[in-house]
């Protein structure tokens, strides 16, 4: 998964965010993140103990395992037919 960033005291804090990232080449989500969004760039930062939580979460086989499955597009960029 991307790095986990420090929430820093201008970030406002928003409970639903999705995190998402590749664990061992699969796409991995987590729902209802308590994290928050910088006003600057819009990326997404949890507190340090959030992100320890996220780490055990997806480094249960287990719990990956048996979680819900969702389906998303995958579009290949192409510059020609985007300008079309």
């Amino acid at each position: 998964m991307g790095s986990v960033r420090f929430a820093a005291p201008q970030c406002k804090r928003n409970l639903s965010n999705r995190i998402s990232g590749r664990v061992r080449g699969e796409l991995i989500v987590v729902e209802d993140v308590p994290a928050g969004v910088c006003p600057r760039c819009g990326e997404k930062v949890v507190k340090a103990d959030v992100g320890r939580l996220i780490i055990k979460l997806i480094e249960n086989p287990e719990r990956i395992a048996k979680s819900p499955r969702i389906s998303v597009p995958a579009i290949k960029f192409n510059a020609e037919e985007a300008k079309v």
